[in-house]
């Protein structure tokens, strides 16, 4: 298998930092959405050098090819996933919170490093 990063970004926010109970409901859908990646043995946890291979999915499930950062964006986090293909890295992407807030989702092949 292969390992890619998945890297969340969105604009920066002027919003006042959110309550308690709202951050319980920001979170459930990132604890259900990374829970079903472990859950399908597709989560992995290490970090390694970027590699060019790559792609972007956006809302609507539209899938740029490239690792292109916009300046007017900021990196939210990260994850790291083990798949057969970028295809099925960009699968597991499409179903990220971060879609449904006008965020997007960099699909980033990981190049191992030699020991």
């Amino acid at each position: 298998m292969k390992e890619f990063l998945l890297l969340f970004r969105n604009a920066p926010s002027s919003a006042p930092a959110p309550s308690p109970e709202e951050l319980k409901n920001i979170s459930k859908p990132w604890q259900d959405w990374i829970g079903g990646i472990a859950a399908q043995n597709k989560l992995a946890n290490q970090g390694n050098r970027l590699g060019f291979e790559g792609a972007t999915v956006r809302p609507a499930n539209v899938v740029t090819d490239g690792p292109y950062a916009e300046i007017k964006e900021i990196m939210l986090g990260y994850t790291i996933v083990k798949t057969d293909s970028l295809e099925e890295a960009i699968e597991l992407a499409k179903g990220c919170p971060v879609l449904t807030m006008g965020g997007n989702v960099e699909v980033r092949a990981i190049v191992q490093m030699a020991s």
